[in-house]
């Protein structure tokens, strides 16, 4: 009998271990885990409903790569003020962006560095038109490593031998390879420069190709070059050879925050918006 009662105490034993260590083990999963609301890698979509915190909203905003440094301090002001909005950044070329809207990745607002991969999304009807324009603009440049002791001060000169590399976005799917094809082809240049053209995926890896010296130049926005103590500005390139550098900005029609994607749209818009924009080296549309 002594051995049975042993045992017994034994078992009730256990079975109060495992009840309180089931306790502990809810307690954890209700904590949920932080999330992570800076920029996120592109096609990623938003956390799991359940790593939100209650009551809060996320938005998903696919920009333009050359708008990361901008956006971020953006998202900082608007967040200390929309403590019941998280802001989630999905960078990328312009163009990657659009095809992935097109496919139906989460996205509840655009920014996009050109008109052309605004259009395409506004002709099959996934943005809307009501809160879609034309946000900023921005200024091609020519850059060079910090220190470089080859001198280029326009477009010919990139032909000369010491240029070994070259560095532009794909033009495919990078707005600033566009304007920068458009300028080289007016020069009669960009077909003779193709021997010693490296392409990047955006303008912040044609950005880096330069930093690192792995090209002798490349082609960014004024406002990517402006982030950089790595690289130097070599010369603006000629507006009127290249289409204009406009940034529109919509609302994804098939959101599910329509109300804080509205606002937060305006708020882009806004002067305090503005200044931020204007600080980084943008300007406003006109």
């Amino acid at each position: 009998m002594s051995g049975i009662k042993y045992i017994s105490r034994a078992w009730m034993g256990c079975m109060a271990l495992a009840v309180v260590l089931a306790g502990c083990g809810n307690s954890d999963g209700n904590r949920g885990s932080a999330v992570d609301h800076g920029p996120a890698s592109a096609g990623q979509g938003a956390s799991n409903d359940a790593d939100q915190p209650e009551g809060q909203v996320e938005l998903i905003v696919s920009a333009a790569a050359s708008m990361t440094d901008a956006l971020g301090e953006i998202k900082k002001n608007y967040e200390a003020v929309h403590r019941n909005v998280a802001i989630r950044f999905n960078f990328g070329a312009s163009g990657t962006l659009q095809k992935q809207i097109e496919q139906g990745a989460p996205a509840d607002l655009f920014l996009s560095a050109s008109p052309k991969n605004m259009e395409p999304l506004i002709d099959k009807g996934l943005i809307d038109t009501e809160h879609e324009g034309e946000l900023l603009s921005n200024e091609l440049v020519v850059v060079v490593p910090a220190g470089a002791k080859t001198r280029i001060d326009a477009l010919a000169d990139l032909a000369a031998a010491s240029v070994k590399r070259m560095a532009v976005g794909i033009p495919e799917s990078v707005p600033a390879g566009v304007y920068a094809k458009e300028a080289l082809s007016a020069a009669k240049l960009w077909d003779a420069l193709q021997a010693k053209t490296v392409q990047g995926k955006d303008v912040r890896q044609v950005l880096q190709y330069v930093e690192t010296g792995n090209a002798d130049a490349g082609f960014v926005y004024k406002t990517d070059a402006l982030t950089s103590k790595k690289v130097s500005i070599a010369f603006a390139v000629d507006a009127a050879a290249h289409a204009p550098i406009l940034y529109p900005a919509g609302v994804v029609k098939g959101t599910k925050q329509m109300k804080q994607a509205e606002e937060f749209y305006a708020y882009l818009r806004s002067t305090e918006a503005m200044k931020v924009f204007e600080a980084f080296g943008f300007a406003a549309a006109t």
